[in-house]
């Protein structure tokens, strides 16, 4: 046997190993390549990261599962069904649009100047003073009334608010509302906590959509703010969504279309009031 001979040999036990490596398995002679549970894979682990056994493991039966079933449903001539051509036309669309908004991002990256300027803006927004209160929440002034006789007697605000308050969320801790600023509140809430001191309670019901409140004042303290590496990526995220947005209505006005969007239509006047 020559060389010539020796190397086509070869090439041929070689070549059928390199296509089985290229597919995960065949179905009814079809195979089915690795790539698609590649796909999976990646879906799953929302890519990057590395799937566990398990997972691989899943997404090749996934994959033969598939491939199994797309062959009965093209058997039974599904294809060729209008709500099929339909769906396919939707899905298409998809992957072209995800594909397309996921190459802007890409090429529009947002830089670390550009984040931590972002950062020093909403930070600058969001300074100021926090509030750490609690209250008790009733459904009429009689009851706040006399709730505020109680404390004043000597009952704890605490026992109270788990007994009495209809704020569920707050009353199992003593009514604690933990530190906010005053601009997470109603404006009637707010007021009337911004207008006590350390340690002090209002004397009378603060009444606001909810009911009556009975507010106590436990401490202030400057706002607090994360670090911005603990939040750079997060507002990375935030600033590519609004440029995105951005970029979906700028491709919006600037087709010619006959179509009128609900956001160009005039807005109805409001009604007055009476």
């Amino acid at each position: 046997m020559n060389f010539k001979t020796s190397a086509a040999l070869i090439g041929a036990l070689v070549l059928p190993f390199a296509v089985m490596a290229q597919n995960v398995a065949t179905v009814n002679g079809k195979p089915v390549p690795v790539a698609r549970v590649d796909a999976l894979i990646k879906t799953a682990t929302r890519g990057g990261q590395e799937a566990p056994p398990e997972l691989k493991a899943q997404a090749r039966d996934t994959a033969v599962l598939r491939e199994i079933f797309a062959q009965e449903a093209e058997k039974q001539g599904i294809p060729a069904t209008p709500d099929y051509k339909t769906q396919l036309e939707l899905m298409r669309q998809t992957v072209l649009i995800n594909t397309l908004f996921q190459n802007f991002v890409k090429s529009h990256p947002i830089s670390d100047a550009d984040a931590q300027a972002e950062y020093n803006k909403i930070k600058a927004e969001q300074s100021g003073t926090e509030f750490h209160a609690r209250h008790i929440l009733v459904d009429s002034e009689d009851e706040a009334k006399k709730l505020i006789a109680q404390i004043k007697a000597g009952a704890k605000f605490e026992d109270l608010a788990k007994k009495s308050s209809k704020d569920t969320g707050s009353a199992e801790n003593g009514g604690d509302l933990d530190w906010a600023k005053p601009t997470a509140y109603v404006p009637e809430f707010s007021t009337a906590l911004q207008g006590l001191k350390k340690g002090q309670m209002t004397e009378t019901p603060v009444k606001t959509q909810f009911g009556y409140h009975v507010i106590k004042l436990e401490d202030t303290r400057a706002a607090q703010f994360p670090a911005f590496e603990e939040v750079k990526e997060k507002v990375k995220q935030q600033m590519e969504q609004v440029k995105l947005q951005d970029y979906q209505e700028k491709l919006r006005k600037a087709a010619k279309t006959d179509y009128k969007f609900a956001a160009d239509e005039p807005k109805a006047p409001a009604a007055p009031a009476k």
